[in-house]
């Protein structure tokens, strides 16, 4: 995520709990994500978030799906035979 789209979700989220005058407690609950999560996010880590937790603040937010940038999912590039292995185990 480059900077400044790492500064607008966490500005994002930050002017959202302030406009509802919600907690991080209270944000979690309705993103579903954990207090850690929300805290790393608003302290503008810099990180990517994965596409679920990227969903769970555009859905809160507001914000059209797909408006925040994520890792590439965990499962691209992985054989697909190989979780059905696993399965079998």
């Amino acid at each position: 995520m480059s900077g400044e789209e790492s500064a607008r979700l966490a500005r994002a989220l930050i002017e959202f709990r302030e406009a509802e005058g919600i907690s991080e407690r209270e944000l979690a609950r309705r993103t579903w994500l954990s207090e850690a999560t929300i805290r790393t996010f608003e302290r503008d880590r810099g990180e990517l978030p994965t596409p679920t937790v990227a969903r769970s603040f555009e859905e809160v937010l507001g914000w059209a799906p797909g408006s925040i940038k994520t890792t590439p999912s965990e499962t691209m590039g992985r054989d697909p035979s190989a979780d059905s292995a696993m399965d079998l185990e």
